[in-house]
């Protein structure tokens, strides 16, 4: 069978190909390949300006050369480190000598190539090429996605600041809300989120074997090789690759960071895995409605549904996209001793994760610009509910200490059909400030919002 998106064993890779095309160059395989590389080039730079006598500065030309194989690596390049590994069958080592090989027509780079990989283990170029991806992932795709959902939201509890609505707590009626209040709420709890993600360190080691720089102190004992690392590490891009420093650690870099990152993102999920239940609900209520697209069905045998799709898909991957990062950041600090494998399979996955969490965003958006206020059903469903207003009228009551206010009112609206009339009647007959009757008598369950307006105007 020829590969294509209709045989892909992952919908990722096939049903939702076009709408990763942002993700699959930073997270495939092929991204990996090129953060190893990268990291390798920059190692084989940073070393030939250490002053060693054995390895002199490079030329500015073998310095060009050497960020051309990283600025432009290619699928080819991809698939010729794959080839070196059907030999080697370790694919560190597959870049290590797919690098050589580009030494073959430049003497300079040729002399100097036992210092590609030099001191190295594996993990000193995979963990700080997962750190990099995973940097490229989150600023460019992850945050700019959620970015856009927070701002969609605040434009929302903007244009509906005033917009009442019936609240419902445990899916009964209760004090009435506006509509942007309630969209605020979630740009709110997203923005918190959403900054936690951005504010974690993404941490890099380049120390050898089991952390000690035992190779590196054994080729030349009198060098600071861990000034040096931590130099390579945090230098910016291209000179260097622009991570935190991790001092201690054991062959792999311990995983903590990416389990506070994946932790940050699967909570950002959660926040909109309630929201998308929500607005499936609201519509489902017909508080929305969903403008239509030319040629979609709702159905296949009932042609009036107009399915809110776009919140359900976005659940369901936020779904797979947390238990993806539930089980990395459970799983990636733990290591026995000073190193097992358990890890390298599992870190293949991250873009699993960001994948499905990046879909259910695309999703969501889909979907909020989809909505339409439905002003009719928000004011009947307002009108149809006077009980609501036993909270203001009974609380005035207990101001100016009418006895028993709360039982009083829960006697004549408890589980009972309550009308403006006979709400009306009992505020005429109550033991208050005419004032304050002829106040409560101007109340209606579309006026009770409280401060909802201004709290959604003001984020």
């Amino acid at each position: 069978m020829s590969f294509s998106t209709v045989s892909a064993l992952s919908p990722l890779d096939g049903r939702y190909a076009a709408k990763l095309a942002a993700l699959r160059p930073l997270m495939s395989e092929q991204g990996y390949m090129h953060r190893r590389v990268q990291v390798e080039v920059a190692w084989f730079i940073a070393l030939s300006d250490c002053g060693f006598a054995e390895f002199k500065p490079l030329t500015g030309g073998a310095r060009k050369y050497l960020m051309g194989l990283v600025s432009h690596f290619s699928e080819a390049d991809a698939l010729a480190i794959k080839d070196i590994e059907k030999t080697t069958n370790h694919d560190v080592k597959a870049v290590e000598y797919w690098i050589k090989s580009k030494f073959e027509a430049r003497p300079e780079l040729l002399a100097a190539a036992e210092f590609v990989h030099f001191a190295c283990t594996s993990e000193d170029i995979n963990n700080t090429s997962h750190a990099l991806q995973i940097q490229a992932a989150r600023d460019t795709v992850v945050l700019p996605a959620i970015d856009g959902l927070i701002a969609k939201l605040r434009e929302m509890a903007h244009q509906f600041a005033d917009v009442s609505m019936l609240s419902r707590t445990h899916g009964q009626t209760a004090s009435p809300t506006t509509v942007g209040k309630e969209i605020a709420n979630v740009a709110v709890r997203l923005t918190k989120a959403r900054a936690q993600i951005a504010a974690v360190q993404l941490l890099g080691k380049m120390n050898g074997a089991v952390g000690n720089y035992n190779a590196h102190l054994a080729a030349w004992p009198e060098f600071d090789w861990e000034a040096f690392s931590r130099k390579v590490v945090e230098t910016p891009a291209p000179l260097g690759l622009g991570l935190s420093f991790q001092p201690y650690s054991i062959q792999i870099e311990p995983h903590d960071y990416m389990a506070e990152l994946f932790d940050a993102v699967a909570r950002v999920n959660t926040i909109l895995v309630d929201f998308s239940r929500d607005i499936w609900g609201y519509v489902s209520l017909g508080y929305f409605k969903q403008r239509l697209k030319k040629g979609e069905i709702g159905s296949s045998t009932m042609p009036h549904k107009v399915n809110p799709i776009d919140f359900e898909n976005a659940e369901g991957n936020l779904g797979l996209a947390n238990a993806v990062l539930r089980h990395l950041s459970e799983k990636l600090p733990i290591s026995r001793w000073q190193r097992d494998l358990t890890d390298s399979t599992v870190l293949r996955n991250i873009g699993v994760a960001f994948g499905y969490a990046t879909l259910a965003y695309a999703s969501l958006a889909t979907g909020l610009g989809k909505l339409e206020i439905n002003q009719e059903a928000l004011a009947d469903d307002l009108e149809a509910s006077w009980e609501v207003l036993a909270e203001p009228i009974q609380t005035v009551m207990r101001r100016f200490g009418v006895q028993g206010a709360y039982e009083q009112l829960k006697e004549v609206t408890r589980g009972k059909t309550v009308t403006a009339e006979a709400l009306h009647g009992l505020i005429r007959s109550l033991a208050i400030p005419e004032e304050e009757k002829t106040r409560l008598l101007a109340m209606t369950p579309a006026s009770y919002t409280g401060k909802a307006t201004e709290l959604a105007r003001r984020i």
